[in-house]
């Protein structure tokens, strides 16, 4: 007897709970042919297929879950210029094409993703509480310097009209909290119900008319020069395969095993704060610190303190997650001290080694891309770009992408995960004398 699997549902969340549009498309039965098949239903999937079907590509999109389920779907919802593996990308890209051209790569990678969210989200209406303004703080006084090289780089590359250097004594005019030692004010920076973007992208590729599937788990991938997806139900059959789904899938594992590795991430939702949310952020900015393991919060469009932070770098999500913030949001809003938190959530974020995004082939005609390393909003959207036009015949930037080397741990998740954690550890310690 065949048994068919429960449909999923999604994690309990401030995001889940503040749906504009639930979601219910079909699981996959039965056979279809398509240009694309695309296999994750989160933003590199989506992002992908939407470019591809605005240049006429008939595409399939299947989702093992619902749309946004996984990290895409439970983020801290900032669209910011950061780049987890800066370093590494631009010592691996200045061997390979030049100072000066991986410089210029890099800040087309910390950018070009804030263009293509705020277009889409204008071009086709999409509701998601988009706003503008981004804090990132000086947790220790140290930190300024940091800051101060990050002001000029922006101000030599035309955006001195978009950040500002707020000293200590200033913070006030941004945040009621007594911790920080300084920042940098970013009004291109954005924030966002992450959620209801993934939602509003899919529907945007439905009426492009592409197809989105559900629940329907992909179970393998046959190779070839018309390469198949299969799953329980039915098969796709297409010219070129996206494999999107970053750390929450096991496919192909015999290539990309031991590549990325989970890591859950923490975020709670307190109870609408009513007129305190505007006294404790006047500005209404999204902040992140400069710490390696960093607090991030922001403002919700009903007035609720989003606050994340920490990671468990074990691959375990089970955790006390509202014990282990509050210390955290009362030391940096004393004010808020015993608020009631009405939300707790996490999510696997995937992690590489050398924090350098994995854009690759398996075969010809089948593609993947996955590895934000916890700065996926933006970049899943570049990449999005960037995999599009490649499958398209465009293949420049992807062609960069390509001739990074990365790391693969052996024997997979158990050893990677120790060596992220090892690596926690490390600059954890390093913090504490820097």
């Amino acid at each position: 007897m065949k048994v068919t699997p429960m449909p999923a549902q999604r994690i309990p969340s401030y995001y889940s709970a503040t749906i504009h549009h639930p979601t219910d498309y079909p699981a996959l039965s039965g056979d279809i042919q398509v240009d694309v098949a695309i296999i994750g239903g989160g933003f590199t999937g989506l992002a992908t297929a939407v470019e591809l079907a605005e240049k006429g590509k008939k595409v399939a999109l299947l989702e093992s879950a619902k749309i946004g389920w996984g990290q895409s779907g439970r983020n801290g919802g900032q669209v910011t210029g950061s780049l987890s593996g800066e370093g590494a990308i631009k010592r691996q890209l200045s061997k390979l094409i030049g100072s000066q051209d991986a410089e210029d790569f890099i800040w087309f990678l910390r950018w070009r993703g804030h263009d293509i969210i705020k277009n889409r989200i204008e071009k086709y209406g999409i509701e998601c509480d988009l706003k503008f303004g981004h804090l990132h703080t000086a947790y220790k006084p140290s930190h300024m310097k940091e800051l101060q090289a990050e002001l000029k780089l922006a101000q030599q590359r035309g955006m001195g009209d978009q950040v500002e250097l707020v000293e200590a004594k200033d913070i006030g005019r941004f945040l009621d909290s007594p911790i920080y030692h300084g920042g940098i004010y970013n009004k291109k920076n954005m924030h966002l119900h992450p959620l209801n973007l993934c939602i509003g992208e899919a529907r945007v590729l439905e009426r492009l008319g592409g197809l989105v599937f559900e629940n329907s788990p992909v179970t393998r991938i046959v190779h070839g020069d018309k390469p198949e997806v299969h799953t329980g139900q039915g098969r796709v059959r297409a010219n070129q395969v996206l494999l999107a789904g970053d750390v929450y899938h096991k496919l192909e594992q015999d290539k990309l095993g031991g590549m990325i590795f989970p890591a859950a991430g923490g975020i709670v939702a307190t109870a609408p704060l009513g007129d305190l949310a505007k006294e404790l952020n006047p500005m209404d900015v999204a902040v992140y610190d400069c710490r390696f393991v960093l607090d991030y919060y922001r403002m919700t469009a009903d007035g609720r303190l989003l606050f994340g932070g920490g990671a468990n770098y074990s691959g375990k999500e089970s955790r006390d997650i509202a014990a282990e913030l509050r210390p955290c949001i009362e030391r940096t809003f004393p004010r808020l001290k015993g608020v009631d938190i009405e939300f707790e959530w996490s999510c696997n974020m995937g992690i590489v080694i050398n924090r350098v995004p994995q854009l690759g082939k398996l075969s010809p005609n089948v593609w993947y891309a996955q590895g934000y390393s916890g700065h996926g909003v933006a970049t899943s959207h570049i990449v999005g770009e960037v995999m599009a036009n490649a499958i398209n015949g465009q293949m420049d930037k992807f062609n960069v992408f390509d001739k990074f080397s990365h790391v693969r741990v052996p024997l997979g998740d158990w050893v990677g995960n120790k060596l992220l954690a090892l690596g926690m550890h490390y600059y954890l310690f390093m913090e504490r004398f820097h």
